[in-house]
């Protein structure tokens, strides 16, 4: 007798039932892992619970896990299934990703699942819905990131918080030498200046803005967006959806922290609101001088609630997203002296205006460098309204999530080359003898010029219809904050050699970014 049948005899000596249950488990298990392998798309996965065993194993480096099985797939796509979770396809493949957010955009909107982990956070604002109310309000936002509006941006908000706050501040971070969380001081920074352009708080007494110094706490709307903003990205990577379902019914643990939090924010917002139309009420309908968003969409006469949700959504977007993107920026600057010594001659000029931070090509090849390698939004999902089959073969069903991974696009070799983990700007550029702005007419110094990237290719700011509004706006904060603060000082990295992405509504690195600051010489 084999060795097989004197085990299963030695099983059945004992409880029938259970062993004949077992067997066949054992049986099913063995054959999906080998249909599993030979197809290759995704996860080893069981009957009943999905890959959640491997999941769960890998709860703490999904991003590299998820990477790992994307460049082992022919496709760049895999397939996650598990128990308590909707079925997941996620890509890497660009030509998917135009497929997904232009092609056939119509058959892949947000979605309701997705609008039910946001929607307490926010509500009906136009990062979380689709169709013609996205349609309205993506309309009306789009006149607010005009050319007129990013030149008031810099002139009434960038000018002000950075030379009159920032560098102030940060003068006297130089003076005392003293190490500095420079995440946390670039976050409080951001959180300012996305309030002041949309809701208009500006005075230095407003509870509502945050103190620079990271030895005070910040302001209670910060921290309340802090918390709503981590709960709600939880409730997306938990092993099991059922659970923060159970916890909000309950009203107990993060749910019950979520709800006060969301509370918080939406009544403090409301405030501003409120308080913005009893001021205009009394100096009538033109309201001169204020120039911020929130004034804008109140004098067009659009409900509170629909003006409250579309702020909470825009500074959600504008806080950390560029604060994001700028903490992994100076981390990997500190590692290329020589890629910073060419941003300072590129930012040698007599004043930070529109067109001369327009034309900083090399600063802005050098963030998108860095957004490739750490993008400020890890991943984004769609839901399959219809069945569907992508470009590469992949049959989606309706209901499907289908998630487009920039994190993991960054780190294609077949998309970036087998050099795509090194940190490398010129990658963006095309080299030309013509100078772009030539310090004097004899000069025959070298220019730069950026390459037309593919959006589908880097999809950090979306693509296609719902491509983003503020991109534009969020380079030219971007450039204006690093260029100047490279000017005036130098940015010593303490720690971490090794620093951890964290993936949450927007990305983190944990634990953050200890700096010494010093003024250059």
């Amino acid at each position: 007798m084999s060795n097989m049948g004197a085990f299963i005899t030695f099983l059945l000596s004992f409880q029938p039932l259970p062993v004949i249950f077992f067997l066949l488990f054992y049986i099913t298990l063995i054959k999906f892992r080998r249909v599993k392998k030979s197809i290759g798309t995704g996860p080893t996965t069981y009957p009943v619970i999905g890959c959640l065993i491997s999941f769960y194993k890998n709860r703490f480096r999904l991003l590299n896990w998820y990477t790992e099985l994307l460049a082992q797939s022919p496709t760049n796509t895999i397939l996650v299934q598990r128990l308590g979770a909707r079925k997941t396809i996620i890509t890497a493949n660009q030509h998917n990703v135009e497929y997904i957010l232009k092609t056939n955009f119509k058959n892949f909107p947000k979605g309701k699942p997705f609008m039910e982990i946001l929607g307490d956070f926010l509500g009906k604002g136009i990062f979380n819905v689709d169709g013609d109310l996205w349609i309205k309000q993506r309309k009306l936002a789009s006149h607010e990131f005009s050319l007129r509006s990013i030149n008031e941006f810099i002139v009434n908000t960038l000018d002000e918080e950075v030379n009159d706050k920032l560098l102030p501040f940060m003068d006297s971070l130089s003076i005392e030498n003293k190490v500095v969380d420079f995440q946390e001081l670039l976050g409080r920074f951001s959180f300012n200046v996305i309030c002041k352009f949309t809701l208009g708080i500006n005075g230095d007494n407003d509870s509502n803005r945050c103190c620079l110094d990271p030895c005070f706490p910040i302001s209670p709307l910060a921290r309340a967006f802090d918390v709503a903003a981590e709960v709600s990205a939880r409730r997306g990577a938990a092993p099991l959806f059922l659970v923060w379902r159970v916890k909000k019914w309950l009203g107990v643990g993060s749910e019950k922290k979520l709800r006060e939090a969301v509370n918080e924010v939406k009544t403090r917002v409301m405030e501003i609101i409120l308080e913005r139309k009893k001021k205009m009420n009394v100096k009538g309908e033109e309201l001169d001088g204020d120039q911020d968003l929130l004034s804008r969409l109140i004098s067009s006469g659009h409900d509170e609630e629909v003006i409250r949700d579309m702020m909470i959504s825009f500074i959600m977007a504008g806080r950390d997203t560029t604060s994001s993107a700028m903490t992994w920026f100076f981390w990997l600057l500190s590692h290329y002296p020589n890629i910073e010594h060419k941003i300072l001659k590129e930012a040698n000029c007599d004043s930070l205006d529109y067109e001369s931070l327009k034309n900083m090509n090399f600063l802005k090849a050098c963030l998108c460098e860095s957004m490739r390698l750490y993008p400020p939004v890890a991943w984004d999902s769609k839901h399959a309204t219809c069945d569907d089959v992508l470009p590469d073969g992949t049959p989606v069903k309706s209901g499907d999530r289908v998630t487009y991974f920039p994190y993991g696009m960054g780190r294609m070799e077949n998309i970036w080359g087998k050099d795509w983990f090194e940190f490398k700007p010129n990658r963006w550029l095309v080299e030309t003898v013509e100078p772009v702005k030539p310090i004097e007419p004899e000069s025959n110094q070298i220019g730069t010029i950026l390459k037309e990237i593919c959006p589908f290719k880097f999809p950090v700011f979306q693509a296609g219809p719902r491509v983003c509004l503020g991109k534009e706006m969020a380079f030219i904060q971007m450039k204006y904050v690093v260029a100047t603060i490279l000017r005036r000082f130098n940015i010593k990295v303490v720690g971490p050699k090794k620093p951890i992405f964290v993936p949450l509504l927007t990305a983190h690195m944990a634990g953050g970014l200890k700096v010494l600051i010093s003024k250059r010489v």
